[in-house]
């Protein structure tokens, strides 16, 4: 059975507390990770929240790339949700493990939308394959 999408739950543990709270560097890394990955960027979104703690959200055609930081914990949530075969999620999680300083993580994949169609009726866009 073929999947629609590929969805990474990631907590990145140890992290640099000072980069899980600079929001122009954050944003940074998960648009270089994004571009790292393969993914086509739509619309990045970031807020800073008071007095600590950013959740920012990339919009991808293939899906989304999340993040939410506890830089008092040293804490990062990542979610990278993409459909199709062309993105590799874990191309970009490997960039932002190093980038964000990270000592340890915890990783779970999950494959969604499992169908039980032939792969050549497995269609991840529209107008894929519409000839």
């Amino acid at each position: 059975m073929k999947s629609l999408g590929k969805h990474l739950i990631i907590e990145l543990f140890q992290c640099d507390s000072t980069l899980l709270n600079d929001v122009k560097t954050l944003e940074h890394h998960l648009l270089a990770a994004v571009q790292l990955s393969g993914a086509t960027v739509i619309q990045p979104f970031f807020h800073q929240f008071s007095p600590h703690g950013i959740t920012g959200v990339v919009v991808v055609a293939e899906s989304h790339f999340a993040l939410h930081t506890w830089p008092e914990y040293g804490y990062c949530a990542l979610d990278i949700f993409t459909c199709g075969d062309t993105v590799n999620g874990h191309t970009a999680l490997d960039y932002l493990k190093e980038n964000l300083g990270a000592a340890n993580a915890s990783v779970m994949e999950i494959k969604r939308g499992v169908l039980d169609l032939p792969q050549s009726e497995i269609r991840h866009k529209p107008d894929q394959d519409a000839a």
